[in-house]
């Protein structure tokens, strides 16, 4: 009996470590990892497109297979040229309270940058719409789950300057800081793509079509009037699983022409007869069509960022002004003395306002412009009252006298 006994004992102990021993394996392996190992590692999307060359846009058809039951993300941009893109930080701190005063700007900016997700997160990218001015990129990104997809941006070399009023009268940004980590970099870049490509759907579109088994269609428009060169497109389904990168060329020609600091492209004929419209107009009255060229730019051609719109006027204004000053001097209508007062105090303002320009958005550049041409043109219509010129003893001996000279002038070329 005793013998039996010890037996069962002994097979008893063998049982329980031959079942405790892998047990205990699973276990440490589990502890280790914080999950049991997965049977298989998902597999990375594939992806193709349909064409390798656009004339000036056109649409790319992709398809391709990601792991099922996963979600698909498309990141695209354009591969051979970069943009400037800039941000002026005036926000209140919600931690300490203060104003930053902190300017970034990077130059590496995908002259054209787009995500697009699967079409049933349409009502998501709506909702983001609806917020207007006050979306966030970085918001709508995790709500869509397509933080995965961004990551060319977020690379970007971004410089950050500590501004102040009197660098930005000196023609400064203001004191060079130290680099980014990589979190705040990226944190960053997500708010300059917003600062470069202003809405929703410029940044974000709904078009995959996603089916069960994880295979999927996309038809990805480009639109025209984008940089020429090669454009990159990457399926991702998680934060490791993407594709490799299908590539396809945009060319443009003439009399289209890529601006490389605007990034885009435009058909030159079109702001060239704009142009001579204005300047007889704007050079009739003394200005030489600049306060009329900035915002008709900006509206008809809404492509072309306000910095850089503010920025080619001035010098075109160079053209219509030489030859206005060279037609007004032989009939004796300049004042050289005022003109040279007033140079003076233009020439200071010519170094503030560029600084300036850079650190407002387009909707503070448009609100600021528009109240200055209504509260001119109020003045200029004031002085055309009847009411104004009568009382006004001045205003017609000077009236009179330009009347007087452009009749002498007009008398000595007959």
């Amino acid at each position: 009996m005793k013998k039996i006994v010890f037996s069962l004992m002994v097979l008893s102990f063998i049982t329980l470590f031959t079942v405790s021993a892998p047990l205990n394996a699973l276990a440490e392996e589990t502890n280790a990892t914080g999950a049991a190992p997965a049977a298989t590692e998902a597999a990375a999307p594939t992806i193709t497109i349909d064409k390798t060359t656009l004339n000036n846009g056109g649409t790319i058809k992709v398809s391709g297979k990601a792991p099922a039951g996963m979600p698909i993300y498309l990141e695209v941009w354009a591969a051979d040229h970069t943009v400037k893109s800039n941000l002026f930080d005036s926000k209140k701190d919600k931690e300490t309270g203060k104003i930053p005063y902190i300017f970034y700007i990077t130059e590496e900016m995908p002259a054209y940058y787009k995500i697009f997700v699967p079409k049933e997160l349409q009502p998501k990218i709506d909702a983001a719409k609806k917020e207007g001015n006050k979306w966030s990129y970085s918001a709508l990104l995790k709500d869509l789950g397509a933080d995965v997809a961004y990551n060319v941006p977020a690379v970007a070399k971004i410089d950050r300057y500590q501004a102040t009023l009197m660098a930005s009268v000196i023609g400064s940004r203001g004191t060079l800081l130290d680099p980014m980590d990589a979190k705040e970099n990226k944190k960053r870049s997500m708010q300059l793509v917003k600062s470069r490509f202003r809405s929703v759907g410029n940044v974000v579109s709904a078009d995959v079509n996603l089916s069960a088994d994880g295979s999927y269609t996309a038809d990805i428009k480009i639109r025209d009037g984008l940089s020429p060169g090669n454009y990159k497109i990457v399926a991702v389904s998680g934060k490791d699983l993407k594709s490799e990168p299908a590539v396809f060329e945009n060319k443009i020609g003439f009399p289209t022409f890529y601006l490389s600091n605007a990034g885009t492209s435009m058909n030159l004929i079109y702001p060239f007869l704009l142009t001579l419209v204005v300047a007889i107009f704007g050079v009739l009255m003394g200005a030489g069509g600049g306060f009329i060229m900035n915002p008709l730019l900006i509206t008809l051609f809404p492509a072309l960022p306000h910095t850089i719109v503010a920025g080619t006027v001035t010098p075109t204004v160079l053209f219509s002004q030489g030859s206005g000053i060279f037609n007004y001097s032989k009939i004796n209508f300049i004042s050289w003395k005022l003109g040279a007062g007033i140079g003076c105090a233009m020439l200071l303002g010519g170094f503030i306002g560029p600084k300036l320009t850079e650190m407002i958005t387009l909707d503070q550049f448009k609100f600021a412009f528009g109240w200055i041409l209504i509260v001119l043109a109020a003045l200029m219509f004031w002085q055309t009252t009847p009411g104004y010129i009568a009382n006004n003893k001045k205003e017609q001996s000077i009236l009179n006298q330009f009347k007087k000279r452009a009749q002498e002038s007009a008398k000595a070329k007959s």
